[in-house]
């Protein structure tokens, strides 16, 4: 099994990789973060190892750095999915679906917020947030760091329920010297590289697991745009 999927990588200049003064008034910006159980970024043969077995379990976050949603505005504000499928998502062979989702939302949010940021999340990841089964009000932490594609890293906490920490992939991650992008990232990027997980942690109720998927190439780093509903 065999697929070439391109993603845009780019080398950004500055840390939170934000690009404020080239966008209309009307769009909403940030950064973007997921670790998934199975590698994003690996060998055909690494690949059809984990294909059936992990992979569908995901913690992913959104940070908006400016912007407003059903006009309310939500600068400096995080919202965090996550995620258990029938199936290893990104596969192109086989259904992820059914899939049962949790929404954290930032607890530094008033109610307004708090419904903008759901709205906000069920947007971007699409049928991935259908079937919210809870949602939890928490301390998210969301922050990205470093200034080029070779030192791009993430760390989210939501509470003591979701974490992840990532790093900049190098050519020591690279094991049988043929590794690509093997799967999508699950939400919609204007720019997104593979990154690796240090940590990808699900502690919570809802999802009848929780789980620990560490030192993995099974993460994404990224920028988003989109237009303000």
């Amino acid at each position: 099994m065999h697929r070439s999927i391109v993603v845009a990588v780019v080398l950004l200049a500055t840390a939170g990789f934000t690009f404020a003064a080239a966008l209309p008034a009307h769009s909403i910006y940030g950064n973007y973060v997921e670790a998934r159980t199975a590698d994003v970024y690996t060998g055909p043969c690494f690949a059809n190892s984990e294909v059936g077995l992990v992979g569908q379990l995901a913690v992913f976050g959104w940070k908006v750095t400016k912007g407003s949603w059903q006009g309310v505005d939500l600068d400096g504000m995080s919202v965090v999915g996550v995620v258990r499928a029938h199936h290893t998502l990104g596969d192109v062979y086989e259904s992820a679906y059914p899939v049962k989702a949790v929404i954290i939302v930032d607890s530094r949010a008033n109610l307004e917020q708090r419904l903008a940021l759901q709205s906000f999340a069920k947007h971007m990841a699409g049928d991935l947030l259908q079937d919210v089964v809870r949602v939890d009000i928490q301390p998210v932490d969301l922050t990205f760091a470093g200034n080029s594609i070779h030192s791009m890293q993430a760390n989210l906490t939501a509470g003591n329920l979701a974490k992840i920490t990532t790093r900049a992939l190098d050519g020591g991650d690279q094991i049988c010297h043929n590794e690509e992008v093997w799967y999508r990232p699950l939400t919609k990027l204007d720019h997104a590289m593979p990154a690796y997980a240090l940590a990808n942690q699900w502690e919570g109720a809802g999802l009848g697991t929780t789980w620990s998927s560490p030192d993995k190439r099974s993460a994404f780093v990224g920028s988003f745009t989109t237009d303000s509903e």
